[in-house]
């Protein structure tokens, strides 16, 4: 362990690139949990973020589902909110400027229920002044709401292909856990034209609530994320992280500094924080310090350096 004034002083670099679109650093506020950036102003540090991915958005305005929305479990919580938004014109026209002007990369999530839904609004996004498009084919607490798409190679590819075609902005796309070989998901999403992966969104779960004795959601199903679905989502980023050749951004339960470094360690090149910020706003502020405390302490220069498959990280560990 050096000294205290030299891990001070030691020169850290948490900056990435990922498809020519630099961040400051490698956390990103997830889908779905961080509205559209203004919802957060004066509870945190906005600017510090190195993203800002925004709920998701449809071509049309959706209404959401109905009944109870969200329900906690031990370690998680289950979500039925089914992509209540205003709609990507409306979207650019109200909300997009005032989301530009925070600072951190934008990354505009999208989903649709069709092939042309998806095309259509990636035509609308691509216009944009967003700086990247992430499409969701995972989305398992909407009905017909793009979880098909996500189940296997062939349907992957027959909406990120069109996707591809009319997008000129860098293109992430979302992974569904639920994927029975979420390995040629996720070759076919590239060999179509994907520039990375973000991986995984939420689990399938359900409630019942034993006191007014029915299921807790109209749709039955809900998506569960959190503390819970963590050492899932970071086993299949280790495992696909060897698989393809595009920047993996792993997401699931990350919660404290330490939970990202274990997700950067296994090769994700960034992560995405979501159901931490409801129960604390400060967790992205506090992870993005807790990294680079962690690299100082240990001499890591560099944020690739953490990627435990790297030559320079086995170097460091010697």
């Amino acid at each position: 362990m050096p000294p205290p004034n030299e891990t001070s002083d030691f020169q850290i670099d948490t900056s990435l690139n990922i498809a020519g679109v630099h961040f400051r650093n490698p956390v990103i506020a997830a889908s779905g949990t961080f509205g559209y950036g203004r919802e957060y102003e004066g509870l945190l540090d906005i600017a510090a973020l190195g993203g800002i991915c925004t709920k998701g958005l449809t071509f049309t305005a959706r209404c959401g589902n109905s009944g109870e929305r969200l329900w906690e479990t031990p370690s998680g919580l289950l979500n039925s909110i089914g992509l209540e938004n205003p709609g990507i014109k409306a979207f650019i026209d109200k909300e997009l400027p005032r989301l530009r002007a925070l600072g951190p990369v934008v990354i505009a999530n999208l989903s649709g229920s069709s092939v042309d839904e998806y095309r259509e609004g990636a035509e609308l996004l691509s216009a944009s002044s967003v700086d990247m498009v992430e499409l969701n084919i995972s989305c398992p607490n909407v009905k017909h709401g793009g979880i098909s798409f996500g189940l296997d190679a062939a349907a992957a590819a027959s909406v990120v292909a069109p996707v591809r075609a009319a997008c000129k902005k860098p293109l992430i796309v979302k992974l569904s856990p639920a994927a029975p070989d979420i390995a040629a998901v996720a070759l076919s999403c590239v060999k179509h034209g994907a520039d990375a992966l973000s991986l995984v969104n939420t689990f399938k779960g359900m409630a019942i609530d034993i006191q007014k004795r029915r299921v807790v959601f109209d749709n039955i199903t809900a998506g569960l994320s959190g503390p819970a679905i963590r050492p899932l989502a970071l086993r299949m980023v280790w495992e696909l992280y060897e698989r393809v050749n595009v920047p993996i951004i792993g997401l699931g339960g990350i919660a404290y500094a330490d939970d990202a470094i274990e997700f950067l360690m296994a090769g994700a090149a960034a992560v995405q924080v979501g159901s931490a910020t409801f129960a604390n706003p400060h967790t992205m502020n506090q992870i993005i310090a807790g990294i680079e405390d962690y690299m100082r302490k240990n001499h890591i220069p560099a944020l690739g350096c953490l990627n435990l498959r790297q030559p320079a990280a086995m170097s460091l560990a010697q």
